[in-house]
């Protein structure tokens, strides 16, 4: 089913209005124009063949203002003879040749006030057709003009996301650096494994030798050794 039903649908229709409501402006604004077209054509095509039936209607207007002068001469030449009874026949044809010229004439101005009502038509259709031709660019143009916004929009966030993941990753280096150079203050200070295992070890041979004279002298009942040679 079309938008318009009619043609004064179209002439009056308010075309903000229906774009406001329609869901997809852009496909409205394209089906409104197609509409237009095709009755802009059909519109036409009747302007033509009304305009083509006006010249038929002339010629036949000639030719019957034609064929009535002509009896109008015939009544003339029938006077000038004498024969009023011929004369009166002419003129008889002639008057109805007037009737038919009269109505022929009705005919035509019938004509020329439909042919200016359509060419009106035309005229407010096609304002109208630009007018929709002009939302249609518009609607273009914002669109486009939008979908750059979005585009520019989403390229920001991305260039923020990445510099943002860039300040991070900056900042990830300059942690390894720092723990890095703490590594290299610390090389040195502590003391080997196997060092301090040594250390260990000669500290408890010792404690056993403490140990083993301690034994030594209960079981001699006499002093350590180191205590004998001390006294001598």
């Amino acid at each position: 089913m079309g938008i318009f039903s009619r043609m004064t649908d179209i002439i009056n229709s308010n075309l903000n209005a229906l774009l406001d409501s329609a869901e997809d402006p852009e496909k409205m604004i394209r089906l409104i124009i197609q509409e237009m077209e095709d009755t802009l054509v059909e519109v036409r095509s009747s302007s033509a063949r009304v305009i083509a039936d006006r010249r038929q209607a002339a010629r036949r207007l000639e030719q019957v203002r034609e064929e009535a002068a002509n009896w109008e001469e015939k009544a003339r030449l029938a006077i000038s003879k004498g024969r009023d009874d011929l004369a009166r026949a002419a003129l008889q044809e002639k008057r109805e040749l007037e009737s038919d010229v009269r109505a022929v004439e009705e005919e035509m101005a019938a004509t020329d006030e439909h042919v200016a009502h359509l060419n009106t038509e035309i005229a407010q259709l096609q304002q109208k057709l630009s007018d929709a031709k002009a939302k249609q660019k518009a609607l273009v143009m914002r669109t486009a003009t939008v979908e750059s916004r979005i585009k520019v929009k989403r390229q920001v966030n991305r260039e923020a996301l990445d510099d943002a993941f860039d300040r991070f990753a900056q900042f990830e280096r300059r942690m390894d650096n720092l723990e890095s150079q703490l590594e290299v203050m610390d090389i040195g200070r502590d003391v080997s494994p196997g060092l301090a295992a040594e250390i260990d070890a000669l500290q408890e041979d010792e404690r056993i030798n403490r140990e083993l004279e301690r034994l030594r002298a209960e079981v001699t009942g006499g002093q350590p050794e180191h205590g004998k040679q001390d006294q001598a």
